[in-house]
């Protein structure tokens, strides 16, 4: 189905401008501002625009969206790829969970497990995780990063390189559909490298607009990833490279997931 005038004039506004406001367009546009929620809602079901606290701006320059806005982007998606990731998981098992709006869902996800161990540069995920049942919660010390909750740099490496767990749950800003995975801050990166050289396992979680976005900074390519959770199959070069490199696919779908191993042929 194409897109209606009002939407194309929506998402050129939004590319020209950067960021839309649901109040401005429905003035904008003499219509109601539940007319341009739908009208935004489409379009981001569409992969063109990502949704925002009172309007939107376009996907591919959501790395420039503040944090908390980000936690909105996609959440049901994010909830199930939490759930999905956390079911793969065991009780009595260690593991580092590092910074990320979709990394959050997996520790939700978690709450219930008992006997775990988990190391976190996310003060985030502490908080969601406490109070919660046979769980020890260790916290990566170094500096702060306010924006984020994500404790950041050479202090934070070194903290992590203390331990070997069983799995590393981890995020990235975009991926390559060569099987890159890529971040934009380099301290962030190299956080993320140390979580993945001590753990045994590791599971990457990202929901499918990762790959509409690019960014400057490699973290690895799949070589070093287990396991890809995500909400849709990912595109056929991706794929190709989860199966290349023995990366189990699997796709969160609602209560239940299903591991998409030729999905994307």
């Amino acid at each position: 189905m194409n897109i209606s005038q009002r939407q194309n004039e929506i998402l050129t506004a939004a590319r020209t401008k950067g960021r839309v406001a649901v109040e401005s367009l429905a003035t904008a546009f003499a219509v109601t501002p539940q007319t341009i929620r739908r009208d935004l809602n489409e379009l981001c079901h569409r992969g063109l625009l990502a949704r925002v606290h009172g309007g939107a701006m376009p996907a591919n320059s959501i790395s420039n969206v503040g944090y908390q806005d980000r936690r909105h982007l996609l959440a049901a998606e994010k909830t199930l790829i939490g759930a999905a990731a956390a079911a793969q998981i065991p009780d009595n098992s260690s593991l580092i969970i590092n910074i990320g709006t979709t990394t959050e869902q997996v520790a939700r996800a978690l709450y219930n497990h008992r006997d775990l161990v988990v190391i976190t540069n996310n003060i985030n995920v502490i908080n969601i995780l406490s109070g919660s049942p046979a769980k020890e919660l260790i916290l990566a010390g170094g500096a702060v990063r306010q924006a984020d909750g994500a404790i950041v740099g050479e202090a934070a490496v070194e903290f992590i390189r203390q331990f070997r767990v069983d799995c590393a749950v981890i995020g990235a800003s975009a991926l390559d559909e060569d099987g890159a995975l890529l971040d934009y801050d380099y301290r962030e990166v190299s956080v993320a490298r140390a979580i993945i050289a001590n753990s045994r396992r590791t599971i990457l979680v990202a929901d499918h607009q990762k790959f509409e976005r690019s960014a400057p900074v490699r973290i690895c390519d799949l070589s070093r990833i287990d396991m890809f959770v995500t909400d849709r199959p990912p595109p056929a070069r991706f794929g190709d490279a989860c199966d290349a490199n023995e990366v189990e696919v699997v796709v969160a779908q609602g209560p239940g997931s299903l591991v998409a191993e030729d999905e994307h042929e």
